[in-house]
């Protein structure tokens, strides 16, 4: 099939994510090629989301009522009909090139899912950040795929809908495990091919780490438990991940708490007085 005619439909899971949606919205806007639809799940917001998302005119709002992101993903995928899936989060913003980079990628038919590279805004010192973050990924696929393993990051990833169709059936909906590793090992399992690509570019918000220790670590630790709810070999390789990101907590919180988007730059005193909010955990008890 040629680039031109593989449809690419963005699917966007949001639960109160007024503060976002919109920049979100706007990135995809200024795609160079437009996606073939835009699916926006309302997982019971009690905000503006919804009405926000709703004044977009290309915007396809679908609810979801049953709490989790894996149920507003499910809602959004079932409902797709292109040819290819792009899922991110509300406060995702794409590259303008991102769908014509997808549509270039899944030309090659052996290709079931792909992940992308991953950049960092309202933070200080992002440098650092998007130079760790690639790090990791590259790790994670070199080892992971050395076992015939793979991951997917849901700010930045994309699915062929009928990959997605052959392995619904399995995929888990516990809120303890993160539903991209999750999808991505039920696809290794199926021996679906899922690769990482640095040619995908998305930016987020690192706002989880605004969250107490506790929510922090349960959210870097919950990947580990998708590794051992699998019997994954590459568990090993995620538990080293995990700890490493675990041990830099109080840095990260206080790079993001203490950035000040206005001036554009660092202050612990900003980051006393700052009252942003964390993003609702997805695998929250």
């Amino acid at each position: 099939m040629s680039l031109s005619r593989l449809r690419v439909s963005l699917v966007i899971p949001t639960f109160n994510e007024e503060a976002h949606i919109a920049e979100c919205l706007e990135a995809i806007a200024r795609q160079t090629v437009k996606p073939y639809e835009v699916i926006v799940v309302d997982n019971n917001s009690t905000d503006r989301t919804a009405a926000i998302a709703r004044s977009y005119p290309f915007v396809r709002l679908l609810k979801e009522s049953q709490q989790g992101v894996v149920f507003a993903r499910d809602r959004g995928f079932n409902a797709a009909r292109g040819d290819i899936i792009g899922r991110l989060d509300a406060d995702g913003r794409l590259a303008r090139d991102w769908v014509a980079c997808v549509q270039s990628i899944f030309a090659d038919p052996t290709i079931d899912a792909a992940s992308g590279v991953v950049g960092y805004r309202d933070v200080a010192m992002p440098r650092w950040f998007n130079l760790s973050d690639r790090y990791v990924r590259h790790y994670l696929s070199w080892k992971m795929s050395a076992v015939h393993e793979s991951f997917l990051y849901g700010v930045n990833m994309a699915i062929r809908r009928s990959s997605w169709h052959e392995v619904r059936p399995y995929v888990c909906h516990e809120r303890r495990l993160h539903e991209d590793l999750d999808l991505a090992a039920h696809m290794s399992a199926l021996r679906q091919r899922v690769v990482f690509t640095t040619s995908m570019w998305a930016t987020i918000s690192p706002r989880q780490a605004a969250a107490d220790p506790y929510a922090f670590l349960q959210y870097v630790w919950a990947n580990t438990a998708v590794c051992r709810e699998h019997n994954m070999a590459s568990l090993r390789y995620m538990n080293q991940v995990a700890l490493a990101v675990s041990c830099l907590y109080l840095p990260i919180y206080l790079m993001h708490r203490g950035y000040d988007p206005a001036s554009q730059r660092f202050s612990l005193a900003y980051a006393l007085q700052n009252t942003a909010k964390a993003r609702v955990s997805p695998v929250a008890d």
